[in-house]
């Protein structure tokens, strides 16, 4: 039973609000003594013109108390105290019946939704900054999906830019992918420093636009091969993608489709020819006067040729033809030029597309605090910091001498992943290796510490098919975990609705620490017959809640460490 949605429907016949707005009200007490759940009526005050403790008090007699809830006002609070017996016994029965369902809403049910995230410049190896971006995209990705809805994941591939270009101007031939990166900051700096050097690069471009097909054969070998590089680095992860988008299609296949936007721009009459002979369009009036002296959006080059903007435009545009149901995940560097695509979007008539943006990563050093460059050649490449992740959960396993060194991947890859979700999407992200690889505090390796420590108690105890008495668990640590495990549905809900992944992994948190707490005052297996079989049920619980967490953030649950 949905205890939340119950106390919303008794709250209705109460108060004139919608059970929505009830439900946006209703709170979880910080001192677990005055109950489970509470409703503040300070909102209340206008409507029923009467003291916030008043309104409390009527409400609370409204409603009066059952054997399953209990109703009491407090100050200017309704608390609901939820029958623990009864509780108990809904919440681990639910569980034990939906496995690795439970939690899931199914809200997207006969839904899609068209996911783009990462979509890195085909240019070189991926560095730890960009790991950000995958990472948010796929447990977005996954959280979606157990939710019910059709996710299809799409790569924007930026084919031909400046940086491909740049790139392209270096290149002999047989170069590898690892070689990739130098190459492009050696010529990045070079085009700094020379005006010759950098038209060259936007000749280039010109005879793509124009159809050169050697120029074209060349700029396909060099993303190819970037592109190939960076799926396999990010397979490393566990990310993958369903479509790969190349942007050079608005350029050769589908060149049409951006003279037919810019035609369309020209009927809102917000589209202009400036002195210099480039297509501009006035964006004033959109609330970006703000952070733009002069909103205007550029979108082709003097010679005609397209910028970027406008084929931004034209992808999105194509993106929303598939489904309206869209989201792309950006860094905040990129929130004004989206801001600006948006502006571009609503003008033509088109609804808005959800945007998840996120700050940087930051690698802790002895030298402070690091950020990375591309362009300068100053970043810590994914690959290689992966592989230094894996050798120090190898260290770290040695260590402490657990049974198998083989899980060193999954414990690396789960350090990494959690340290990135755990964070809020609008805050920086400073990577640090002792509390990333903490097997003891808010890291990946703790929490699936903790399921293998739960998944060892349940292969000892293998519990009997017998009818399972609940209202056994009575200890205070028994009853928090269980209200732990009760609010998962509420945490992907919330995860859902706000397309943050932080809140999953702050869940997790708190039931890993809820279930050691448990672990270490609760005995499971030695204790008499029927509290055993209740323990181990409520072991069984936590594990397969965990478990299901981990699932969404992308970490491998383990079984044994």
């Amino acid at each position: 039973m949905d205890y939340r949605e119950e106390i919303a429907k008794l709250l209705a016949k109460q108060v004139p609000l919608k059970k929505e707005e009830i439900l946006k009200l209703i709170e979880v007490p910080r001192v677990s003594e005055l109950g489970d759940y509470s409703f503040p009526c300070f909102s209340l005050a206008s409507i029923f013109r009467k003291s916030p403790n008043e309104i409390a008090r009527i409400i609370a007699e409204g409603i009066g108390s059952t054997d399953k809830i209990i109703v009491t006002a407090m100050n200017a609070y309704v608390n609901f105290s939820i029958n623990k017996a009864l509780f108990s016994h809904d919440i681990l029965s639910r569980i034990l019946k939906e496995r690795e369902k439970f939690g899931s809403s199914n809200e997207g049910k006969e839904k899609k939704v068209l996911m783009e995230h990462t979509s890195i410049n085909p240019n070189a190896a991926p560095h730890v900054g960009t790991s950000r971006n995958a990472m948010i995209g796929d447990i977005l990705t996954r959280l979606l999906r157990f939710q019910g809805y059709d996710v299809e994941v799409h790569y924007y591939v930026n084919d031909v830019g400046k940086q491909i270009a740049i790139l392209v101007l270096g290149l002999k031939g047989d170069e590898p992918f690892e070689e990739m990166l130098k190459i492009y900051v050696k010529n990045a700096k070079k085009a700094e420093k020379s005006k010759k050097f950098e038209k060259k690069a936007f000749e280039l471009l010109k005879r793509f636009e124009e159809g050169d097909k050697s120029v074209i054969s060349q700029f396909k070998r060099a993303v190819k091969i970037c592109l190939d590089g960076q799926k396999k680095i990010l397979n490393k992860l566990d990310v993958k993608f369903d479509v790969f988008d190349y942007e050079s299609r608005y350029l050769l296949k589908e060149k049409g489709k951006l003279q037919n936007l810019l035609s369309r721009l020209k009927e809102t009459s917000k589209l202009f020819i400036d002195e210099k002979g480039m297509a501009v369009l006035d964006e004033k009036g959109f609330g970006l006067e703000n952070e733009m002296r002069n909103p205007v959006l550029v979108l082709t080059r003097s010679d005609g040729t397209s910028l970027y903007p406008l084929r931004d435009i034209a992808y999105t545009i194509d993106k929303i033809g598939i489904t309206k149901n869209n989201i792309i995940v950006l860094g905040e560097e990129h929130k004004l030029h989206y801001k600006q695509i948006l502006t571009a979007l609503k003008l033509l008539g088109y609804g808005p597309i959800k945007v998840v943006h996120y700050s940087f990563v930051l690698l802790s050093t002895k030298k402070g605090v690091k950020k990375m460059s591309k362009r300068r050649g100053e970043l810590v490449l994914l690959e290689d910091f992966i592989n230094e992740a894996i050798k120090k959960a190898e260290k770290e396993i040695a260590k402490r001498k657990f049974s198998t060194i083989k899980v060193a991947r999954d414990i690396g890859v789960g350090a990494v992943r959690y340290a990135i979700a755990r964070v809020e999407e609008n805050k920086n992200v400073v990577f640090n290796w002792e509390e990333a690889l903490n097997f003891e505090g808010n890291s990946g390796p703790y929490l699936q510490y903790t399921h293998a420590r739960a998944s060892n108690i349940l292969k000892k105890a293998r519990r009997k098919a017998v009818k399972l008495d609940f209202s056994l668990l009575k200890e205070d640590r028994e009853k928090e975990l269980i209200t732990v495990l009760s609010r998962f549905p509420e945490a992907i809900e919330n995860a859902t609705k706000n397309l943050a992944p932080h809140i999953i992994a702050h869940y997790a948190l708190n039931l890993a620490e809820s279930f050691n707490s448990f672990y270490q005052s609760c005995p499971v297996i030695r204790v008499e017959h029927g509290l055993r079989e209740a323990r181990i049920a409520l072991v069984e619980a936590s594990r397969q809640v965990l478990e299901n967490a981990l699932n969404l953030m992308g970490i491998k649950p383990l079984k044994r460490m």
